[in-house]
């Protein structure tokens, strides 16, 4: 018994006069009111009927949230008690009106009849679903919730691509899973868990069933950890300009485009040292912003606005030129001498002051510095990954495409390694690619052999013999491939952009990718087979297509498809503001990915016995 509260019959979930047109007011979805509460005031009654049925006064809209008010104030733990989930100012019981008006019209029958009868099955059949409903999307949301942090430490702690590979690699390792060489043979197991990696940047990491037999198939995930950047050129110093120092860079996939303007810009990547008679690769990332890309003040007029040339009205500012008094056209003749690449003369190519801070943060001394023989750096925002958003609904952070897929999916592979193998005769396998934002025609691109090669390594080390290109063509015609990259999530501001009844949206669920020009691999049956994946778990499926009117984005699944055969599908997790300098994703969505890449990784094997000839 609610005890000390207003005589209110129903509170419904209701929708303003301002957000519905006549019709929809006129039509409210009962279903939708949630609330009821013990009382016998009639005239709360009918407020309460016109509130539910969008012809309530604005006295009568005053009364109602009063009595809201004086609901939370006096009955919020009365409520929880009989069963009331408490939701800002919503109370919502285990039994929506819309049961509880078929109860009423189920009351209303004669006794005893057929449709009695099997109007209270059905009833029981709905409630059952429903609440089962809601236990797994609690369980989901719940599960999810655990990857927010992981994920937000991993995208602030790795801001380039050699340090996203090498944190994969150190948790790989952490897990008790094997870095193999390509260099060297392979001496693989089935229970078995390795990793390797190409030109530092690439990944792959694929683990063993213990029943694996050649020729069985594999569940493969493919993603790329490259993200659109601004690299130093080779000879990164430049002439002072007005006595600022700044920096050569180079865009990588249409970086630094619009967003990157007055951004605070770190600096990191990798670095080759000489050590003895070995070279060494160490990362580094300046921990402090270095550069700037500066904007003209919109008082300057047209020149403000642009268009801007990119090669010499976006390059970053580094500093200010103290070595000698710089007048505004003092610049030196860049042409005036070849630039000679040999041992030594690496340092002289580039910004003195930055070559110091990166042998600084490398722990060299001024002696030593000169053994660095060369770098591979790039710019990123230095701000960290964090939530936003009035319930912290949202991520903002830099990279996310697609570090965000790329993550969530070794999550995904590492449990289902720890729980599943022993009853698996599957290879599942992730692959994390580079270079995908310009073509993934480099070796470790998708393009390359690095997936076919290692698949053919795979199969030949438990060949004993046999024909591999057999075994390597009936792999293939066994597995299936989850292309998994970022997907569009619906804008509210450019609604006109998406194509109505795919419009993604965040914190739901993974995004089927389809595309009927083949840029996506997605078809009919590899649809069906990731939705029965996915069905296993309480996983939700969204999907996403652009319009008629609008280009579409590609992937690394096509390529990856038709070089092997192998049957694929196209699905990634929602974003806002693609290609931004910085992006949003939705707080649950890392871990929704998770959830659903290891209910793929997991399910694929028994669901696609129903797929054989």
């Amino acid at each position: 018994m609610v005890r000390n509260t207003p005589s209110l019959q129903t509170l419904p979930h209701i929708t303003s006069h301002d957000d519905v047109s006549t019709d929809q007011q006129s039509n409210v979805d009962l279903s939708r009111q949630r609330v009821q509460i013990t009382g016998r005031d009639e005239q709360a009654k009918q407020i309460m009927t016109r509130v539910a049925t969008g012809t309530a006064s604005s006295e009568d809209l005053a009364r109602f949230h009063a009595g809201i008010s004086r609901l939370e104030s006096s009955g919020r733990q009365g409520l929880q008690e009989q069963g009331y989930a408490i939701r800002g100012k919503e109370a919502i019981p285990f039994v929506p009106i819309d049961e509880r008006t078929s109860r009423q019209r189920h009351m209303q029958m004669p006794t005893g009849t057929k449709a009695q009868s099997s109007l209270h099955s059905e009833e029981a059949t709905s409630g059952a679903e429903k609440s089962r409903d809601t236990s797994t999307r609690q369980r989901i949301t719940q599960d999810a919730s655990k990857y927010t942090e992981p994920f937000l430490k991993f995208m602030t702690s790795n801001p380039t691509v050699f340090h996203a590979v090498d944190a994969v690699k150190e948790q790989l390792k952490s897990k008790g899973w094997k870095e193999v060489n390509e260099r060297d043979s392979w001496d693989l197991k089935q229970s078995g868990k390795y990793f390797l990696i190409r030109n530092g940047s690439s990944l792959i990491a694929f683990a063993i069933g213990a029943d694996y037999e050649p020729g069985n198939g594999a569940a493969i995930i493919a993603g790329h950890v490259d993200a659109l950047t601004a690299k130093l050129k080779p000879v990164s110093k430049v002439p002072s300009k007005a006595g600022y120092l700044q920096l050569g860079v180079a865009p990588y996939a249409g970086a630094p485009n619009n967003t990157w303007w007055d951004r605070d810009l770190g600096i990191g990547g990798r670095v080759l040292v000489k050590e003895g008679n070995k070279i060494s690769t160490k990362l580094v990332k300046l921990p402090w912003p270095i550069a700037r890309i500066p904007t003209l003040a919109p008082h300057f007029g047209q020149a403000a606005v642009g268009p801007f040339n990119p090669e010499t009205q976006m390059t970053p500012i580094i500093g200010l030129d103290s070595s000698r008094s710089a007048s505004l056209f003092d610049v030196a003749d860049p042409f005036s001498a070849p630039s000679i690449l040999h041992e030594g003369t690496f340092l002289s190519t580039q910004p003195p002051k930055l070559a110091r801070a990166i042998a600084k943060e490398l722990g060299l001394t001024a002696e030593t510095a000169g053994n660095i023989i060369d770098w591979e750096l790039e710019l990123f925002d230095v701000q960290p990954a964090q939530l936003g958003g009035i319930e912290k609904e949202f991520i903002f952070a830099g990279r996310i495409d697609d570090k965000l897929c790329s993550w969530a999916a070794i999550q995904a592979l590492i449990e289902s390694a720890e729980d599943d193998l022993d009853d698996s005769s599957l290879i599942k396998v992730v692959g994390l690619f580079d270079n995908e934002e310009i073509g993934s025609l480099l070796r470790q691109g998708a393009r390359g052999n690095l997936l076919p090669g290692t698949m053919e390594r795979i199969v030949g080390a438990f060949a004993d013999h046999k024909p591999t290109s057999d075994l390597l063509g009936r792999t293939y015609a066994n597995s299936f491939l989850l292309s998994a990259d970022v997907i569009h999530a619906v804008n509210p501001n450019f609604l006109g952009a998406y194509l109505e009844n795919h419009s993604p949206h965040l914190n739901t669920g993974l995004v089927v990718s389809a595309d009927s020009n083949g840029h996506m691999t997605t078809d009919a049956v590899s649809t069906a087979i990731l939705k029965q994946c996915a069905d296993k778990v309480g996983a939700k499926l969204q999907v996403f297509q652009i319009r008629n009117d609008s280009r579409s984005g590609g992937t690394v699944g096509p390529m990856l498809s038709s070089a092997t055969g192998i049957r694929a599908i196209d699905a990634g997790i929602p974003q806002l503001s693609m290609h931004s300098c910085r992006a949003t994703t939705g707080s649950l969505d890392p871990g929704l990915g998770v959830i659903t890449f290891k209910a793929f990784l997991d399910e694929f094997e028994s669901v696609d016995k129903q797929f054989r000839d």
